[in-house]
C-alpha cells in the first residue's frame, strides 16, 4: 500500500482545506461581525451622528431600526444566511474542531505570545460556534437559552424589544446578561482579529517577521474597533428607554405604512387616468 492510500483524506487534502477554513473564517464569520456589530452600534452612534425624523425621536433608534429594516429587506435573505453564513461558518467549526483536537499547544512549557494566542484562538472558536448557534435558533425558533437570548424579539420593534430584554428584571439579571454578551462577543472579536493575521500567514501574504508586525497592528485596529462597537451596543440598549424606542418605531411604521398607502393611491389613480384615457380614443 503506498503512503497516500495510507494517509486519511484530511491528510492528503491539508493544504486546500487549511485555505477554505482559513477563507471561510474570513468571509462569513466577518459577514457576520461587521454588519452586526455596526448595526447594535448605530443604537449609540446614530444619536451623535444622525437626526430623527420623527417627532421628539430618538436619532439611535430610527438608525437602528432603519439597518434593521434593511437587512430584513433583502432578495433571498434566507439564501444568503444559509449559502453566504451557515454552511461556511459550518465547515469552518468542524475542520477547526479537527485542528483543535489535533493540534499539541505548549502554553504550560513555553509561555510565549504566540503560544496563548494560539490556545485561545481554539478556546473563542469554541465559544463562538456556541454563542452564534445560539444566537441563530434564538432568532429563528425562539430558544431563550435559560434567558440569556431574547424570545419576543420583532423586526418591526427591534430596538424597543432587544432594550426589554437587557433592562427586564433586577439588576443582578442585567449584568449577568450583559457580561455574558460582551463576553460571547468579545471572544468572537479576537478569534476573528487573530485569524485575520494568520490568514496572512496561510496564504504567503506576510512572509517576513517585519510585514507580520505590520499586519498585526492593522489586524489589532480591526480588533479595537469591533471592540467598541460592541461595548457601545451593550451600553446602548442598557440605557435607552424601551417605551420612548417603541414610540419611534411606530411612528417609524405608520409612516411607512401611510407611504405606501400613498404610493397605492397614486398607482391606482394613475390607472384610472389610462383607463380614461382609452376610453376617448375609443
Amino acid at each position: 500500500m503506498s503512503t497516500s492510500e495510507q494517509q486519511g483524506f484530511m491528510d492528503r487534502h491539508h493544504f486546500v482545506l487549511r485555505r477554505l477554513h482559513s477563507l471561510c473564517g474570513i468571509v462569513p464569520v466577518g459577514a457576520f461581525l461587521f454588519p452586526h456589530l455596526t448595526t447594535n452600534s448605530s443604537i449609540m452612534w446614530g444619536s451623535w451622528i444622525g437626526k430623527s425624523h420623527v417627532a421628539n425621536g430618538h436619532a439611535g433608534v430610527e438608525t437602528f431600526q432603519h439597518e434593521v429594516n434593511f437587512i430584513h429587506s433583502l432578495p433571498a435573505l434566507i439564501l444568503i444566511e444559509i449559502f453566504v453564513l451557515w454552511l461556511p461558518i459550518a465547515f469552518h467549526a468542524l475542520y477547526g474542531v479537527h485542528l483543535a483536537v489535533s493540534g499539541k499547544p505548549n502554553v504550560s512549557a513555553y509561555r510565549y505570545g504566540p503560544n496563548w494566542r494560539y490556545t485561545l484562538q481554539r478556546l473563542t472558536g469554541y465559544l463562538g460556534v456556541l454563542f452564534i448557534f445560539m444566537h441563530i435558533s434564538s432568532l429563528r425558533w425562539g430558544w431563550g437559552w435559560f434567558g440569556l437570548f431574547p424570545t419576543d424579539f420583532v423586526g418591526t420593534h427591534a430596538a424597543s424589544t432587544t432594550a426589554a430584554h437587557f433592562q427586564d428584571g433586577d439588576m443582578l439579571r442585567t449584568i449577568l446578561v450583559s457580561a455574558f454578551y460582551l463576553f460571547a462577543v468579545l471572544g468572537l472579536v479576537f478569534h476573528f482579529a487573530n485569524g485575520l493575521w494568520t490568514a496572512a500567514i496561510t496564504w504567503g501574504l506576510t512572509t517576513t517577521v517585519g510585514a507580520q508586525k505590520r499586519w498585526g497592528m492593522v489586524c489589532a485596529a480591526v480588533g479595537a474597533g469591533l471592540c467598541g462597537a460592541t461595548v457601545l451596543s451593550v451600553v446602548g440598549f442598557n440605557t435607552v428607554s424601551v417605551d420612548e424606542a417603541y414610540t419611534v418605531e411606530t411612528q417609524m411604521l405608520m409612516g411607512a405604512d401611510a407611504a405606501h398607502d400613498d404610493a397605492t393611491e397614486d398607482a391606482d389613480n394613475a390607472h384610472d387616468d389610462d383607463d380614461d384615457g382609452d376610453g376617448d380614443d375609443h
